[in-house]
C-alpha cells in the first residue's frame, strides 16, 4: 500500500513506485562526489557561445539538424582515429588501409537528440518499446532510473543481480529474455560499479539476443573509458540493426545542469519511436553549448580534463586499495566500493547498513558520497583535493573500534 496521497487518481502503479532521488548537495563547505558531476567550470567557448544567444523568443529548429550532423561528424572522427591507432598496432599496412575502407561513416539520421540528458532517450525508447504485456531487462545494481522505466508505459522490469566483481552477468541478461521482451539495458561502464562489457562479451551476447528485441548500450561515461578491451558500441551499429548506443553531454563535456542527451541507431528506429519523444525539448541554450563543446578548442579541453580525472581516479583507486579495499575495475569517473567490503571494519557492527553507516559518516565531514542500501557506495572523481580527503574519512572508519 502506497503511502502517497493526492486530490486526483493515480494508477495505482504509480504510486506505488518511489521516485527517483538525486544526490544531495553538502550542507557545509566540502565536496560533492553523490552524482558523478565534473568538478571543471564550464568551458570557455561553451560560456561564450551562450552568451551570444538572444533568440530565446524562437523555438529551436525541430530536428536540431546542425547538432545532429556535429555530433555524427565528431564521432566519424573519433572513429577513424581509433581504427587507425588499432590497425597501425596491429604492424599490417594492408589490414589497416582495409580497416579504414571498411568504416561507415555516420549520418545526421543516425543520430537522435533529446534534452533532459539519455534518460529521457530511455523512458523514450521503453515507452516505444514495452507495454503492460511486455518486460525488459536490465542489470541491478545499476543506473536508478532503469527500474522506473516501465511505471507509465505498464511494463515489467527484469533486474539480473551483477556478478561479484560488479560486472554485468550477460548469460543470465541471455535467458532472462523471452518472447515478451521488448527491450534490454546494457550499461558500460556500469554506474555505480565501474567495469565495462568487453567487446568479446557482447559479440557474444549480441548472437543470443533475438533481432527483433532491442538492446540499448548506455554509454554515458565512454570518455572515461581506458581499457582497450571494452566495447564500441558505436562501432558495431551497423553489424547489429537492433542496438541504440546512448550518450549524454553531462558527465565528460561538463553539461549536466544544460541536460542534453543524445543517441545512435539506426535511421528506421528513431522514426519508429518518434511518437513516444518529447516534442520540442531541445532548448537554445543546450544546443549552443553542446555545439560548443564539439568544437575543436572545446574538444581539446575536454579531452585534457578527462585525462586528468582519468588519473586522479588511478589515485582514489590505489588509496583505497592501499587502506585494504578491493574495488571492481573503474572505467567510470567514480569509484565503487562494495558493501562487504565496507561490512569488514571493526566499526560495522550492529544492524547499520554499511553502505549507509560509511556515507553518513562522511557527510558530517563534509563529504558526499552515494549509497546503495546492501550494496556499497559509489564515490564520485572530482577535486584533486576530495581525494586525500575521502582517503583520510575512509580511513577513519575503516579502524574505528566496534561498538
Amino acid at each position: 500500500m502506497s503511502s502517497k496521497t493526492t486530490p486526483i487518481k493515480i494508477r495505482p502503479e504509480v504510486l506505488a513506485v518511489p521516485g527517483y532521488k538525486q544526490g544531495q548537495a553538502p550542507a557545509n563547505l566540502g565536496y560533492k562526489l553523490s552524482s558523478n558531476e565534473n568538478p571543471y567550470p564550464p568551458l570557455r567557448v561553451v560560456l561564450e557561445a551562450i552568451a551570444d544567444r538572444t533568440d530565446f523568443n524562437r523555438y529551436t529548429a525541430a530536428d536540431v539538424t546542425k547538432l545532429r550532423e556535429n555530433i555524427a561528424a565528431t564521432e566519424n572522427e573519433r572513429q577513424l582515429c581509433r581504427q587507425s591507432t588499432a590497425a597501425a598496432r596491429g604492424g599490417n599496412p594492408l589490414r589497416a588501409a582495409t580497416a579504414l575502407q571498411q568504416l561507415k561513416p555516420l549520418s545526421a539520421a543516425n543520430v537522435h537528440v533529446l534534452g533532459a540528458g539519455s534518460v529521457a532517450i530511455l523512458y523514450q525508447l521503453i515507452g516505444a518499446t514495452c507495454g503492460p504485456a511486455n518486460n525488459y531487462v536490465y542489470p541491478w545494481p545499476s543506473f536508478e532510473a532503469y527500474p522506473l522505466l516501465g511505471t507509465v508505459p505498464g511494463a515489467t522490469g527484469k533486474p539480473v543481480p551483477l556478478t561479484a566483481a560488479g560486472s554485468h552477468d550477460l548469460t543470465a541478461m541471455a535467458a532472462a529474455v523471452d518472447d515478451a521482451t521488448g527491450a534490454v539495458l546494457l550499461c558500460s561502464p556500469n554506474n555505480p560499479t565501474g567495469p565495462t562489457i568487453t567487446a568479446a562479451e557482447f559479440k557474444d551476447f549480441m548472437q543470443q539476443v533475438p533481432r527483433d528485441v532491442m538492446v540499448v548500450l548506455d554509454e554515458a561515461y565512454a570518455e572515461f573509458v581506458t581499457d582497450a578491451a571494452a566495447v564500441d558500441g558505436v562501432s558495431l551499429l551497423h553489424n547489429y540493426p537492433n542496438l541504440v548506443v546512448l550518450r549524454t553531454f553531462a558527465k565528460a563535456q561538463g553539461l549536466a545542469g544544460l541536460r542534453l542527451g543524445y543517441g545512435f541507431a539506426a535511421p528506421e528506429i528513431w522514426a519508429a519511436v518518434s511518437p513516444a519523444a518529447i516534442p520540442m525539448s531541445v532548448n537554445a541554450l543546450s544546443e549552443a553549448a553542446a555545439l560548443a563543446a564539439l568544437s575543436d578548442e572545446g574538444q581539446r579541453e575536454i579531452t585534457a580534463r578527462v585525462a586528468t580525472l582519468v588519473q586522479r581516479r588511478a589515485e582514489l583507486v590505489q588509496g583505497l586499495t592501499q587502506l585494504g579495499l578491493t574495488v571492481p575495475a573503474a572505467q567510470g569517473n567514480f569509484v565503487w566500493i562494495p558493501a562487504a567490503q565496507l561490512a569488514a571494519a571493526p566499526g560495522a557492527g550492529g544492524e547499520a547498513d554499511p553502505p549507509t553507516a560509511y556515507a553518513a559518516q562522511l557527510a558530517a565531514q563534509g563529504i558526499l558520497v552515494r549509497p546503495f542500501a546492501g550494496h556499497g557506495v559509489r564515490i564520485s572523481v572530482a577535486e584533486a583535493e576530495s581525494i586525500p580527503a575521502v582517503l583520510a574519512a575512509t580511513a577513519t572508519y575503516l579502524r574505528q573500534e566496534s561498538v
